[in-house]
């Protein structure tokens, strides 16, 4: 008699079949759905010819359906929106990632200027001495009574 097990995705107790004694993975549809892919995942990275065999698969289906990609666009540009929105929120965070943390420093010359940085993500800089920016020199005000000659 086969003794209950536990399954790694869904969490459930289940009985391994009598046919399949081995079986790890509970038969509910998404939780075998999942062990495949992980399973074409391991092998993707593990066998170089499995993999090869996967891209060559992938271009002939490519080159049988030329204008999958525009129709599926087409169909959906709300998702294509949000496929936007979502690329440039990564290479967002790609940029500041750069920046976090970043120590180094460069010996300037002592000014009287002060810098001021503005910005939304200024929160994601911070231990940073090394920033990208815009910057705007103003001349300072004048004190009252003080001539200011244009140069």
């Amino acid at each position: 008699m086969s003794q209950s097990r536990r399954c790694p995705y869904c969490n459930r107790s289940f009985l391994p079949s009598a046919y399949r004694p081995q079986q790890s993975v509970c038969s509910r549809p998404e939780c075998q759905r999942q062990r495949r892919t992980d399973y074409h995942r391991k092998k993707l990275a593990t066998d170089a010819e499995y993999h090869q065999v996967a891209l060559e698969s992938q271009k002939q289906w490519r080159e049988e359906h030329p204008d999958y990609q525009k129709q599926w666009r087409q169909q959906n540009p709300q998702r294509v929106e949000s496929n936007r929105e979502g690329q440039r929120d990564r290479k967002r965070r790609l940029r500041r990632r750069f920046l976090d943390k970043n120590n180094l420093a460069f010996d300037l010359k002592h000014s009287a200027s002060e810098v001021w940085l503005l910005g939304p993500h200024l929160c994601d800089l911070d231990k940073n001495n090394l920033a990208l920016a815009q910057v705007l020199i103003l001349p300072s005000l004048a004190h009252p009574g003080t001539v200011i000659k244009p140069s």
